[in-house]
């Protein structure tokens, strides 16, 4: 007798490749399925992390900016076309999404990520990615996941370089923090 599963028939199908894969399999679909992630930004770094775990499957994706899209934006910031200059990056992602998977719950936040609503949009995710462009944010990032005992995926970009780390301060790991105790200068890191 099959086991039974809470993936639906088109689920199944969508995700077969996943499945497929001996080290991942339905188990790991369905706990994929019941995870959530919190992107902050719908920039060059939330574009591709959102539509990447949209695709995967991931049960709930939490997308926070308050941007609108630029035509400055379109060349990397690929949740966003060409039609979607002038609209809200929020609204762009949410269609995005919406035609990657329509399976994945949205949560959309059209706010600024700050000091005063920070934790508790963040308590309702398992991990958070941090895709900012400012020092101030990547703190509080860091901060709130530390204090939800949270996983931080944390990525930087400048010209032809990039960054990326996996901060896991509930594992006892190191936090963002640890690695940039303080924040630079104004002015001494472009942006």
């Amino acid at each position: 007798m099959p086991k039974e599963t809470h993936l639906s028939d088109s689920e199944l199908k969508r995700y077969d490749r996943h499945i497929s894969l001996p080290s991942f399999g339905i188990e790991g679909q369905e706990r994929l399925k019941r995870s959530s992630a919190l992107c902050i930004g719908a920039g060059g770094l939330g574009s591709p992390c959102s539509m990447y775990l949209a695709a995967a499957g991931i049960g709930k994706l939490g997308i926070v900016d308050m941007d609108i899209v630029d035509e400055s934006n379109i060349q990397r910031q690929i949740l966003h076309g060409s039609e979607d200059v002038g609209k809200k990056k929020i609204e762009s992602a949410k269609e995005t999404i919406k035609r990657i998977n329509p399976n994945v719950e949205l949560e959309l936040y059209d706010q600024e990520f700050n000091e005063t609503n920070a934790i508790n949009i963040a308590r309702q995710y398992d991990i958070i990615i941090d895709g900012t462009d400012n020092f101030p944010s990547r703190y509080l990032v860091n901060d709130v996941a530390v204090l939800l005992g949270i996983p931080n995926v944390y990525g930087s970009i400048f010209r032809f370089e990039g960054q990326v780390s996996v901060f896991s301060a509930n594992d006892n790991g190191p936090c963002y923090r640890c690695l940039f105790p303080d924040p630079p200068a104004k002015g001494a890191v472009p942006d």
